[in-house]
């Protein structure tokens, strides 16, 4: 009875998810419902509301608002142009160089404000412009950067590593120090692949005819420097055990506005009021995902389709890999119909505990999972980041030039991931080392 109440709670959410309903609001319902049908009314709503307490009143909890802040104090501070900027002065003049120089921009970026739509908007008001008055092809200027975007939540901090790991219980500062690696390597593969598309249709990225001195060159890395320092302070602090990674968003949001505030030349341009609003909105719809996640987690758990699905998968005779194969599909398939933390919220109840029985590391499973993810939002019909590169393009790309010109990019995610599963040490070497 509890099975198939599980399995049609399942069912009705994915067809709830795929008529467009909300995905917080379909598990929320779909899981209380489900634990009243179970057990009974006063189970389902005793359980409501000790999931709602210890989500809010939980000290680990506290670093998604912290990195939040982070992230919306480093873009006003600017970082994300400074580093831009510098990286233009030392790699425009190769052919595609604008677009790298996007492309490590957006990584170094991402390592202080962990944004993947708050990246992808900052480098298309950058450098789509000047792309495109370069003469730059509209399909390789808009899908760099929608792609670029994703590196930020790879590289920490990273509210999408935190949501993980509060799904699963999962070590959070080894997870944020695991995506140091994977991240920068990511975004080596995308410079590589938008080097291939430049030397096979050199027209889509005319060289740069402006030059620069090198003592223009070594003055433009001093505006690198205070990026460096939340770079240092977030990934040197964690790995060295010198705060959690509730305290290294603190410290990171504190210096980034210091930051911020030295740029302005006072807290006036910072829009402290705008910002704290802004970190308080995302801060609870992330929250009402996790605690709506967590509510349907128990349901299954409950219900005994956790148990059911899980034995039957790591219980068939064939390959892991056959298994972690069918799994990447369900992750792209549902990464085009919704957002990354929503996938994560619907999947990892099934997934993860998979995974685990399969054998694999659990904090490389969180990267696995992630860059999965993040694929996802570059993928049609949903394709978050690709939306906003659009809209915040201000009618200089359509969306369909965006989604066409990120498959060779969606390739280089794809090469990304086969490297992880490769060498499963370039996302557990740092937590290992961490850990000693």
């Amino acid at each position: 009875m509890s099975l198939a109440v599980g399995t049609i709670g399942s069912l009705v959410l994915i067809a709830a998810i795929l008529s467009g309903a909300n995905v917080m609001v379909a598990l929320a319902l779909v899981g209380a419902i489900g634990l009243a049908i179970i057990g009974d009314f006063n189970v389902a709503t005793a359980l409501m509301g000790s999931v709602f307490f210890d989500t809010t009143h939980s000290f680990n909890f506290s670093v998604i608002p912290m990195f939040l802040l982070m992230g919306f104090f480093a873009m006003r501070a600017g970082l994300g142009q400074d580093m831009f900027d510098a990286a233009t002065k030392w790699l425009g003049g190769l052919r595609g160089g604008l677009a790298i120089s996007t492309t490590i921009g957006a990584a170094a970026f991402g390592a202080a404000a962990g944004s993947s739509v708050g990246s992808a908007t900052i480098f298309t008001r950058l450098a789509l412009p000047e792309m495109l008055a370069r003469g730059y092809d509209k399909r390789l200027a808009s899908a760099s950067i929608a792609i670029s975007g994703t590196l930020a939540v790879m590289i920490p901090p990273s509210a999408l590593m935190v949501v993980y790991g509060i799904l699963t219980d999962t070590s959070i500062g080894g997870l944020l120090l695991a995506g140091v690696i994977p991240g920068f390597t990511f975004a080596f593969i995308l410079c590589f692949a938008t080097y291939l598309w430049v030397r096979i249709y050199p027209e889509s990225a005319p060289q740069m005819v402006e030059r620069f001195t090198m003592r223009e060159k070594m003055a433009s890395l001093r505006l690198v420097g205070p990026l460096l320092l939340v770079i240092v302070v977030i990934i040197l602090g964690l790995y060295l055990g010198f705060f959690t990674p509730t305290e290294a968003g603190g410290v990171g949001a504190l210096v980034t506005l210091i930051l911020a505030a030295i740029r302005h030349r006072g807290l006036k341009g910072v829009e402290l009021t705008e910002t704290l609003l802004d970190t308080v909105k995302t801060s609870g719809m992330i929250f009402a995902i996790i605690i709506a996640a967590i509510l349907f987690s128990k349901f299954l758990a409950f219900s005994g389709v956790t148990h059911a699905l899980g034995g039957f998968l790591t219980g068939l005779e064939t390959n892991r890999w056959v298994i972690v194969g069918f799994i990447v599909l369900i992750y792209l398939v549902l990464g085009m119909l919704m957002d990354a933390p929503g996938l994560l919220a619907i999947t990892l109840p099934i997934t993860h505990p998979v995974m685990l029985g399969l054998g694999f590391d659990e904090i490389w499973v969180g990267v696995f999972v992630v860059l999965l993810c993040e694929l996802g939002a570059v993928t049609p019909p949903v394709g978050i980041n690709c939306f906003v590169v659009q809209a915040a393009s201000e009618g200089r790309v359509e969306l369909d030039e965006v989604f066409r010109g990120l498959t060779p990019f969606f390739l280089a995610g794809l090469v990304m991931l086969v490297l992880l599963c490769l060498f499963p040490e370039i996302a557990t070497f740092l937590p290992d080392t961490m850990k000693q």
